[in-house]
């Protein structure tokens, strides 16, 4: 999800500076293509004007509920630049809980000078929000919340920081003591809230309270469970792990628990010594991003776990979708390999006709590639649960440029691997079968109310761009980023959400047809130009880089941001980072809340009864919440209707 800043790079760059990319020769211009880009723009996009969103040819059925023009319940709201947060009138929100704020008793005191100590950093609530789900438990509201990373000028801060130039320098871990502190404020919170008269707040003490850190024991299932390359020093069984790391999007089975899903592992790893040369472990370093330098965690200079020149294996059992049970604070989380391994965003969960479960992932990396589970036994209400994350299919998807598409099977015949190794180097199977390289596929939202699906595709500046010889770049595995027709424009600095429709309805079928629901744009700075996004953008709702998004019971979809705001030159009007909501019928879209400047708005879940939104804010620039001259924290935000009617 993110694409944030290490020593100047975004993590795009850092893995590119380390791992520059093979290029393609001779491509044939998208001139030479069946259907220009061009036609392909006029043809398929024009969603504000006559065009039904999904009324392109061969798809069935309607999209949403049929409620008319009244689905926006709210008057939008100008875009902002400032350092808090805004929501329309008729609505008020609240800070509900923020990094360091304590979940038990006996958990340290936040201080703004010197933050929190490493002993109790595991009893408060974690650094930078980001996934976050609500379970109803026996009557009580479950939150279960992923911690991303760490802003070590932030979390490692031992004097007064009341100047935002004081946050220039990047402070590194420079003890094992640092390394702890840190592993302590990632990875998951699981937390009991309530709401009282003054609004919702922790419970404290809570029985189903915990953190879930960089150090938690884990277990690991399916096809790699047990594999050579997931043996370790401390697991030479390769069937456990420790810890969950860069924890971006997050996701719910319908049997009531919480997907986690870890993304830019990579740069927690590093090496003292030499670099593993076994090719097949080296070549996963390089498909991944695992480098000698690490990006700045300093991990594998006091913690030998994460220095691969001793423990080459570590990096494997990173990259997966964990499950948690939020009903038992005991339960040890589960590692499930059948998911595969890349830098997961998020995991939406459909069922097909015959209740066989789904599952939709994307991986977070420019030119990476969407992926689906299909488990092989069926979803049963109060039934055996056990085999559906581990004994099924996964799959790889094609885009074709006449609107259909098809999952591809990542079988041992189709890629040339072993299950375990399909599991272990997913991205090298999807690479082997011919999937679509995409913009940096974020979080994908299933729609209740119709069978449809939907995926952010944040940006890729990289999509078209040349080399100084001519020759298209490619992502880390060789695959070249052409502009294909999910993907249709150059350096893409705007992003796109496309959407799909399985065939017949069928969230089990290998076959779907697809559009884009959007491209955002700037149409006041270009005019007539792909750049200026598709008709259902205009002046009044800017945006670029949508990221997390989730589909209300209504149908409505929100769309969350992370992209630049600066406010200057081709994002000039968009403002902070906000969420939207968007109507998949009409294709309108209105801006409803924008965060403060600098941060990311992240996470969605609702309450049980639908009337409070908890929305997340992940790593502000100005002194948020908390006000001038304290620490920036990462927060979640209660938002709630002045009248007290449902909000999703």
């Amino acid at each position: 999800m993110k694409d944030h800043t290490h020593h100047g790079l975004t993590f795009d760059e850092w893995d590119e500076a380390r791992f520059p990319r093979e290029k393609t020769q001779e491509f044939d211009r998208v001139v030479e293509r069946a259907i220009s880009r061009r036609g392909f723009l006029g043809g398929v996009l024009a969603f504000g004007s006559g065009a039904a969103v999904m009324g392109v040819a061969g798809l069935k059925g309607s999209t949403a509920l049929a409620q008319g023009a009244g689905r926006f319940p709210f008057e939008q709201i100008a875009a902002q630049t400032d350092g808090t947060v805004h929501v329309p009138d008729g609505y008020d929100w609240q800070v509900l809980v923020r990094w360091g704020d304590p979940l038990f008793s006996d958990a340290p005191e936040f201080s703004h000078e010197t933050g929190i100590p490493t002993d109790g950093s595991d009893r408060v609530f974690g650094e930078n929000t980001d996934g976050m789900e609500l379970f109803s438990v026996d009557g009580r509201e479950i939150l279960v919340v992923n911690s991303e990373y760490t802003n070590n000028d932030i979390n490692l801060v031992g004097s007064t920081t009341s100047e935002a130039d004081n946050l220039e320098e990047e402070r590194a871990p420079s003890s094992a003591d640092d390394v702890l502190r840190l592993q302590n404020f990632q990875g998951v919170t699981v937390m009991e809230v309530e709401e009282g008269e003054s609004g919702w707040s922790v419970v404290i003490d809570s029985p189903y309270n915990r953190r879930i850190t960089h150090n938690t024991p884990m277990t690991i299932d399916g096809p790699a469970a047990g594999h050579a390359l997931l043996q370790t020093q401390d697991d030479p069984t390769g069937t456990q792990s420790l810890g969950t790391f860069n924890n971006c999007g997050s996701g719910r089975t319908p049997w009531g628990t919480y997907l986690t899903c870890e993304e830019n592992f990579n740069g927690y790893f590093g090496a003292t010594g030499e670099m593993p040369t076994d090719e097949k472990v080296a070549a996963g370093y390089a498909r991944y991003g695992i480098s000698a330098e690490g990006w700045g965690y300093n991990y594998h200079l006091y913690d030998p776990r994460f220095d691969v020149s001793e423990n080459p294996n570590e990096p494997h059992r990173a990259g997966w979708i964990v499950e948690i049970d939020p009903r038992d604070a005991s339960a040890t989380p589960v590692k499930h390999t059948a998911l595969g391994r890349f830098k997961h965003e998020n995991a939406a969960y459909a069922l097909a006709e015959d209740n066989r479960l789904v599952v939709y992932m994307g991986d977070d990396e420019r030119g990476e590639f969407m992926y689906k589970w299909v488990s092989r036994d069926a979803y049963e209400d109060g039934g055996d649960t056990s085999t559906l994350l581990v004994e099924g299919q996964l799959f790889a998807a094609t885009f074709s440029d006449d609107q259909s598409g098809q999952w591809v099977a990542l079988t041992p015949d189709a890629t040339g691997m072993e299950p375990a190794e399909i599991a272990i180097f997913t991205r090298t199977a999807a690479s082997a079968v011919g999937a679509t390289t995409m913009d940096r596929p974020e979080w994908i939202a299933v729609n209740p109310t119709a069978p449809e699906g939907y995926c952010c595709l944040t940006n890729n500046s990289r999509r078209g761009a040349t080399d100084d010889d001519g020759n298209i770049l490619t992502n880390a595995g060789g695959d070249p980023m052409e502009v294909n027709a999910p993907n249709p424009r150059e350096t893409n600095e705007y992003g796109q959400i496309v959407r799909w429709r399985p065939e017949g309805g069928d969230h089990g079928s290998e076959s779907f047809e697809w559009d884009l629901y959007v491209m955002a744009g700037n149409p006041s700075v270009y005019q007539d130009s792909p750049n200026a996004g598709t008709d259902n953008i205009n002046a009044g709702n800017l945006f670029n880089s949508p990221d997390g998004m989730q589909i209300d019971t209504t149908g409505l979809i929100w769309i969350q941001t992370d992209g630049d705001d600066s406010n200057e030159g081709d994002f000039e009007g968009m403002g902070n980072n906000q969420m939207l909501a968007g109507d998949p019928e009409t294709g309108e879209i209105r801006r409803f809340l924008t965060g403060p400047n600098g941060s990311e708005v992240t996470g969605l879940t609702w309450s049980s009864d639908r009337r409070t939104m908890f929305v997340g804010i992940q790593h502000p620039g100005a002194p948020f919440p908390d006000g001038e001259g304290m620490l920036p924290r990462s927060a979640i935000v209660t938002v709630k209707r002045s009248d007290g009617e449902p909000v999703g």
